[in-house]
């Protein structure tokens, strides 16, 4: 039998100290969100004062132009930059979304699973230079390939590989045990359980996983500098052109900044605004898969 003291004792007092300590902690969360939005308002903000006034249609059609000319636009680094996550994304999900199936359906979270997840959050932490000296290393300095979007996409790859590993995972496990017990109940094999059942169920968080990563690749800037090099041409996309130096938005971004030419400069800026809408669409997309998910 409940005590009526106790249930007065539950009462919130508004000069009590639970009350004053809820009231500290609250304000102590809203000011830290504050902190933490600061940031990213004060890049939107330069990001888009010192580059929308450079947002014209030819940044989309012509070449960046050469030192001391106003003219001129981004549109190969966009191209390159498209085609280099392009090959990354074509490496790196297969890769990492068939690890996630080994590891949350086949491996039942042995040795060998502890120590790919173990792996992958190492490889979460590497910084993303050494991807670009460990794909330099594996491809340009060997001569296999040499400065091209192939050496940039392997890189992008790597980086790319612990988040859709991680997420893909993650959507894999919160599937319910149920529905693979019950297609197993009615004679599907365990591969057609997992291929026409789970993946299914588990595919908004996969997607938003591979479109964070895409969101990362685009990005990155110290990886292509050791891989792709730069171009001021138009990108080759025959399957020739990808072992050539291709421009890329970030590489491109990273030139012109540092250059003592006005015009270069503020296609820097309209360079980076590009990145960071391309960044902002990813988002967008990954915020409406995980809206969809089933489970």
């Amino acid at each position: 039998m409940t005590n009526s003291s106790n249930v007065i004792d539950l009462k919130r007092k508004p000069g009590g100290t639970r009350a004053i300590v809820g009231k500290i902690m609250t304000s102590l969360a809203t000011l830290c969100v504050l902190v933490t939005l600061v940031p990213l308002a004060a890049v939107m903000y330069f990001v888009l004062l010192q580059g929308f006034s450079r947002l014209r249609f030819d940044l989309f059609t012509e070449l960046p132009p050469p030192p001391g000319l106003e003219e001129g636009g981004l549109a190969n680094a966009i191209i390159g930059t498209l085609v280099v996550v392009g090959i990354a994304t074509a490496i790196a999900v297969p890769i990492g979304v068939l690890t996630a199936v080994y590891l949350s359906e086949f491996s039942n979270n042995g040795k060998t699973a502890l120590a790919i997840r173990f792996a992958t959050n190492v490889l979460s932490g590497v910084p993303s230079i050494i991807a670009g000296v460990f794909s330099y290393g594996l491809l340009v300095a060997t001569g296999i390939v040499g400065f091209s979007s192939v050496a940039g996409g392997v890189a992008l790859a790597v980086l790319m590989l612990p988040t859709i590993i991680r997420t893909s995972d993650e959507a894999l496990k919160i599937v319910p045990q149920d529905i693979r017990w019950a297609a197993l109940g009615v004679g599907a094999y365990n591969y057609q359980t997992v291929l026409k059942i789970v993946l299914p169920a588990a595919l908004p968080g996969i997607i938003t996983g591979v479109t964070l990563s895409i969101a990362r690749a685009a990005g990155e800037t110290a990886p292509l500098i050791f891989t792709t090099l730069y171009s001021n041409f138009w990108p080759n996309v025959s399957p020739q052109g990808l072992l050539e130096p291709i421009a890329t938005l970030s590489v491109l971004v990273y030139n012109f900044a540092i250059v003592p030419f006005e015009a270069q400069n503020e296609l820097a800026w309209a360079g980076s605004l590009i990145l960071v809408v391309l960044v902002l669409i990813t988002s967008i997309i990954a915020r409406l898969a995980t809206r969809k998910q089933v489970y």
